[in-house]
This record gives C-alpha cells, sequence and structure tokens, in this order.
C-alpha cells in the first residue's frame, strides 16, 4: 500500500519514490501555427433552472473543514482546508497525513488487519486465507521474532565477510539481488521503449541508504548534519548486527565513503526525467565493455537468466564508473559496505531493537515521531508480499458494484473533454493532432482490480517472518525476471487493488484506477456529480493527462518512445510547459526552499490538464439538469472547485516536506490545490476573484 514501482506515474504523495523519465530544456519556440479553431469552451452554467438548497454534508463536502474567513480569491486551499487544518493533529506514526488518502488508507488497512487477524486464527481455511494468514501471524508474532535475535542475519554476512575482489563482490551482489536487496545498482523486467512489444532486461543506479544523491553531495549545514546523522546510525546498527564499536565506527565511515562515489556517478532526479537518456540498449558484450570488471556471466547465471541477451543501461556513466569503483575501493571496505545492505534491508524483519534503531534515520529524514504500530507493518508487509491474494477477501467487502461503472462512465466522459480540446487547440498542427487523438483512442484503462489473480509460488513458515520475507523477495525476483523475452501482459497490475492510489503507464498507453481509491472524498454515489468529478473526476483527468505531459508525450500509441510530433509544435508546447515550470518554481515550501519546477513539471501538467477535463466533463454530465444545488450557499460550480480543494487538504512535519520538495516529483499538497486553479478563468469566474489576484494573475499557464 506504501511501496510504489518503476515506469508508471503515481498520483499520490508518498516519500519513497522512483524516478519518472521525461525532457529536456528547450529552445525558444516559433509562432504556433495558424487556425481559425477557437479553443473548446465547457458547457454553460446552466440559467433559470429551479435552485435546490441544502447542506454542504448532503453533496459531498466538509463545512467544518472550510475556512471561510479566508478570501478564496487570496489563499483558496486555506479556504477550503483551513477548518480541518486548525484541528487536525499528524498522528506520531506519520509524517504527513492527508484529508483523502490516508484517511482512506486507515480505513483500508482496518479492514485489512480484520480480514489478516481472522485468516490468522481460523481452523479449516481456504488456501488463500492459509496463506495470507500464515504470513501476516509470523510478522506479528513478536516472541519468535525477538528470540531470532539477528540470527536471520548470519548467513549472508558470513558470505559479505569473504568478499576479496570484484569476482567476488559480483558472487555476493548476485546472491543480494535474488533477495531483492539492492546493493550497487538493481535489475528488473522492464518493456524495450522504442518496442514496447518486448520485455528485456534493464539495469539501473542503486546502492545509496539515504534517499537520494544530493543527499551525498550538497554541502549545506542540514545535507551534513544528516550525513553525519547517518554515519552514526549505521555504525548503531553494525554494532547490533554483531560488530565490535571500533569496527562498526570504521564500518560507517566505508559505508559514507563508497555511498558518496555511487552518488558522484548518479544521474540526478531531473536528469532521469528524460526517457531519452533512460534508454541505452545494449548486447551482452558492450554491456561487458562499459562495466569489465563485474562478472556478468556469472551474476545473469546466478539469477537464472544466462539466455539474457540484451540489457537496457539507464546510465552508461554509472556502470563505467561502478566498474572502476570496484578495483579502486578495498576488500575491507566491499565487506562493510555489503553487510551494510544486508542489515539495513532485512531489519524491518529483525527483532525490535533493529526495528527502533532503523525508525531513528528515518525519523531525522521525515520527523515522524513514532514507529507505526506493528499490525500496520505487518498489513503492508502481507500486501507488498502477497498484494494479489490479501486482494480477493478486500475487494468482496469493500468494492461495492457501482463504484466501477461510475467510475468508466467518467473515464469516457472525461476522455471525450480531452479530444474535444484537441480539435480545438489552436497551436497544434493537423498531422500531429490526428496522433494525438490516435494515442487517446488507443489509451486503456483498468479499474478495481486484475481479471486474473496472480499466484505466489513460495512456501509461507508460520514461525518464521524473516524467512518469509526472504522467499517472498526472491519469488517476486523470480516472477519478474521471468517475464523477460516473454509477451508484455498488457493487463498486469503494477498496485494491488487496495492501494489508495492511481496510475498512468506511458509504455502500455492505459491508466489503472484501484478500488482502494474509489471511496469518499474522491468518490461516493451519495455525492453530487460537481463533487465527484471534482474528486475522482480529476484524479482520471490527471491519469489521462499523463499521456501528453513533458514525458508521456515522448510515447507512441503503442507505448514507443517516439518522436511523434512535428518539429514546430514540439517546439510550441515545449513553451507551454516552460511556462508551468516558471509558475511552480516561484513557489516556496518552506523559507528559503523552492519546489523544482523541473522536478515537478510532469505532475504539475498533470494536475492543471486533470482539472480542466473533470471541469468539462462535469459541465457536460449536468446538461440538462432539471434543477441547481446550492449546497453551503455555494453553487455547483463552486462546489466543484471546493471538492478538489478538500480533496489534497494535507499537513506535513518540515523535515518531510524538505524532503518531499528534494526528491518528489508531486507538488506538496497547497501548491496542488493553488497552483492548477490559478491557471483556469473557470474557477477566478466562479468565485469572483478580481484580476490581479493570486488566484487570477494576469499570466495563466495552458498546455492542454
Amino acid at each position: 500500500m506504501r511501496t510504489q514501482r518503476p515506469l508508471a506515474a503515481p498520483l499520490a504523495i508518498t516519500l519513497a519514490l522512483s524516478a519518472l523519465p521525461a525532457c529536456g530544456p528547450a529552445a525558444g519556440p516559433p509562432p504556433p501555427p495558424p487556425s481559425a479553431v477557437k479553443a473548446a469552451a465547457p458547457p454553460p452554467v446552466p440559467q433559470g433552472l429551479p435552485i435546490v438548497e441544502t447542506k454542504l454534508e448532503n453533496v459531498g463536502l466538509d463545512e467544518a473543514a472550510l475556512d471561510r474567513s479566508a478570501n478564496p480569491c487570496e489563499d483558496f486551499y486555506q479556504f477550503a482546508c483551513g477548518g480541518w487544518l486548525a484541528k487536525t493533529e499528524i498522528p506520531g506514526d506519520e509524517a504527513i497525513w492527508m484529508r483523502s488518502f490516508n484517511e482512506i488508507e486507515q480505513r483500508n488497512e482496518a479492514e485489512l488487519r480484520r480480514i489478516l487477524e481472522e485468516a490468522a486464527q481460523a481452523g479449516d481455511r481456504d488456501p488463500v486465507s492459509k496463506k495470507i494468514g500464515a504470513y501476516y501471524g509470523a510478522c506479528v508474532d513478536e516472541a519468535a521474532i525477538e528470540a531470532a535475535g539477528a540470527k536471520p542475519l548470519a548467513d549472508l554476512l558470513a558470505k559479505a565477510r569473504r568478499v576479496r575482489d570484484p569476482k567476488s563482490v559480483g558472487a555476493i551482489v548476485t546472491e543480494l539481488h535474488g533477495r531483492r536487496i539492492w546493493a550497487l545498482f538493481d535489475i528488473a523486467s522492464a518493456q524495450d521503449m522504442k518496442d514496447a512489444t518486448r520485455v528485456i532486461a534493464q539495469l539501473d543506479q542503486n546502492g545509496l541508504g539515504l534517499p537520494d544523491r544530493d543527499y551525498y553531495l550538497n554541502e549545506d549545514d542540514k545535507s551534513k548534519a544528516l550525513r553525519k546523522t547517518y554515519e552514526e546510525h549505521v555504525a548503531r546498527m553494525m554494532r547490533l548486527a554483531g560488530a565490535k564499536e571500533a569496527a562498526a565506527k570504521a564500518a560507517a565511515l566505508d559505508v559514507v565513503q563508497i555511498e558518496t562515489e555511487l552518488a558522484k556517478i548518479s544521474k540526478t532526479r531531473v536528469e532521469r526525467r528524460d526517457p531519452k537518456g533512460l534508454y541505452n540498449k545494449m548486447d551482452r558484450a558492450a554491456l561487458a565493455k562499459a562495466a569489465p570488471d563485474f562478472p556478468w556471466d556469472a551474476y545473469f547465471q546466478g539469477l537464472g537468466r544466462p539466455d539474457i541477451k540484451e540489457v537496457n543501461v539507464t546510465s552508461v556513466r554509472f556502470f563505467e564508473g561502478l566498474s572502476r569503483l570496484l578495483k579502486s575501493a578495498k576488500p575491507a571496505a566491499w565487506q562493510n559496505y555489503l553487510a551494510w545492505h544486508v542489515v539495513r534491508s532485512l531489519a524491518p524483519a529483525l527483532s525490535k531493537a533493529f526495528v527502533d534503531e532503523s525508525f531513528t534515520l528515518q525519523s531525522a529524514l521525515t520527523g515522524q515521531k513514532e514507529v507505526r504500530p506493528r499490525w500496520k507493518r505487518c498489513v503492508d508487509a502481507t500486501d507488498n508480499a502477497l498484494g494479489e491474494l490479501l486482494a480477493q477477501p478486500f475487494v468482496k467487502t469493500s468494492f461495492s458494484g457501482e463504484s466501477k461503472p461510475a467510475a468508466e462512465a467518467m473515464v469516457r466522459e472525461i476522455s471525450e473533454a480531452f479530444g474535444r480540446e484537441v480539435r480545438a487547440l489552436d497551436w497544434m498542427d493537423e498531422g500531429t493532432r490526428q496522433r494525438a487523438l490516435a494515442k487517446l483512442g488507443a489509451m486503456a484503462y483498468l479499474i478495481g482490480y486484475p481479471d486474473r489473480w496472480r499466484t505466489y509460488d513460495f512456501e509461507v513458515d508460520p514461525k518464521s517472518y524473516a524467512k518469509n520475507a526472504l522467499a517472498a523477495r526472491a519469488f517476486h525476483t523470480r516472477w519478474d525476471l521471468g517475464k523477460i523475452d516473454k509477451p508484455v501482459d498488457r493487463d498486469e497490475w503494477q498496485m494491488s487493488p487496495p492501494s489508495v492510489n492511481a496510475y498512468y503507464d506511458p509504455q502500455r498507453n492505459h491508466m489503472v484506477f484501484p478500488a482502494g481509491i474509489l471511496q469518499p472524498p474522491f468518490y461516493s454515489v451519495k455525492s453530487g456529480v460537481a463533487v465527484n468529478l471534482g474528486g475522482i473526476g480529476m484524479v482520471v483527468g490527471h491519469e489521462l493527462t499523463h499521456g501528453f505531459d513533458d514525458e508521456g508525450s515522448q510515447f507512441d500509441q503503442k507505448g514507443n518512445l517516439e518522436d511523434w510530433w512535428s518539429k514546430e509544435i514540439a517546439a510550441a508546447f515545449k513553451a507551454k510547459t516552460e511556462c508551468v515550470e516558471a509558475q511552480y518554481s516561484g513557489y516556496e515550501a518552506l523559507p528559503g526552499v523552492k519546489l523544482n519546477g523541473k522536478l515537478t513539471l510532469g505532475e504539475n501538467i498533470a494536475d492543471l490538464g486533470g482539472l480542466k477535463l473533470a471541469f468539462v466533463a462535469y459541465r457536460t454530465m449536468r446538461k440538462g439538469a432539471a434543477e441547481q444545488t446550492v449546497a453551503g450557499g455555494f453553487t455547483e460550480d463552486q462546489q466543484f472547485f471546493l471538492a478538489h480543494g478538500q480533496a489534497w487538504c494535507g499537513k506535513m512535519r518540515d523535515e518531510a516536506l524538505r524532503l518531499m520538495v528534494q526528491v518528489n516529483p508531486h507538488s506538496p499538497p497547497r501548491f496542488r490545490v493553488n497552483g492548477p486553479l490559478a491557471n483556469l478563468p473557470q474557477f477566478a469566474e466562479a468565485f469572483k476573484c478580481a484580476p490581479g489576484t493570486p488566484m487570477r494573475p494576469a499570466k495563466m499557464c495552458s498546455v492542454w
């Protein structure tokens, strides 16, 4: 429920994110081509209809969340969320608390806990309940976990201690990768960016213990302090794993030194938004030439895929530098680095001492005050290990029958709205327009849960959580690498159905909306059309727009990385995205901490486009209505915008906000509300904002 996987562009704000592809700096654009077509406008507000007055709660909004003393034209986020912000405290075991995502997740967690505890206690059980019950039961068995102590580490630590040269580094890295312990780099299956029908192997930079390369390289006081905290944390963890104090301190120095060298050769988060830069397909001979000091033949053999003939390398420079580092770092340093990654990765499955020490770093990075309760951690662990088994009883109890057809209707209406927008664009030539419409027509969507459930072919020991965690990891590696050289499964899900999230995958050209998110405040059968479209409708529009943001626009209708834009139109599009980049780069999350408009560009474009499309769809769906609803004094247009605002009410600890700005491609909640709304004339009209006010600036950005 809290994981994010590569390739897809997810909706939710989390603190652990994978990098996504995107485009580089733009040249100055030529004038847009002439067009007699004016921009499409949403259907007008119905006039003269009978008015039905009601309370906000009756249409799905929260009166108590409002701050009516705030001026919506100055700061709409404060107006929509100020009451909620004033009375809401972030739970001690959280770094961020969202009125939407976290409160839905809280409900989902409670239901998953009920399912798992019943499964763990049942006698005669079906195979699904037996497996998920055994996994969860072992995870919550604190007595057995405490009795095991550090023993689950012993075998891998002993192997790490036997490292003597690059070849033996490669041998232990192979074994660790088989258990998804990503020392140095990682490997995964991936669609070939230039041929989306093929699945190939992909090698990516990895191997850091801090969230991002910049934590090792920045020289500001906060970064230096965090590096010191990290070094001390590594030493304490190594002590828990059995090292003596002096050895543990020496190990920590080695770890920081090697990881700093890896950071120096790693791409930045912005660089990793360039799909063309991430695509470097090569055969095994070229890989061996780029990184000759790593034993590639033994590596692929050890992972059970000696037949892999070609790979995509996301950064040639990284692997060239890694090869040099294998020779320059001393064997003792490699022993300490590899041992550390064993300890770091397995700490959540070990005794309380490891869990608590692991939390000290998390607390330093995010400001979180308390370790999450074991049952919550075990719900997440079971979901990560056996997601589509756990989802089966969940969807039976938590996915109402009307949610799927309602979501499908919104997808259709918003897709049609986007088609109308594309046909009316005055800056797009006809050839590019037809290719955009072809991509839209080919875009698919998955809603709720998979048509076919995944099977999990590994044994679960009801008495050993660490053993189960390693078995699950090994299974997922085998399953993932087993997809290489097989046909692409377009119906595969990259999130489990209970996830409170959604995503767009540019290579499959499809959107996915798990059952977990199709709940209030995003969607309810009891909410008004305006409120549902401002909530889940914006989510649908957001994911659809990802297919045409600065990253998604580089993939064609079949999911191939291809220049399908004419040169002039691509430049005009770039100019429009630069407006969004500049807007968000001017926002300040904390004193002296501004957003990175390049890093957040794709998500900001999707927020703007998604909100605009949802508004058009809402107006279309209300066309022909017999009456107008005024709720709490707010018109239906105003209800739409309030629904959007209240879906993003959120509080973050300062440390978490600082981390988010540095590593997250999403903007913080306040700017996901005020940012796109400041670009929508319909919002300014709905709230009668005067020109020049913050929510109706002189310059507005528009991409789609």
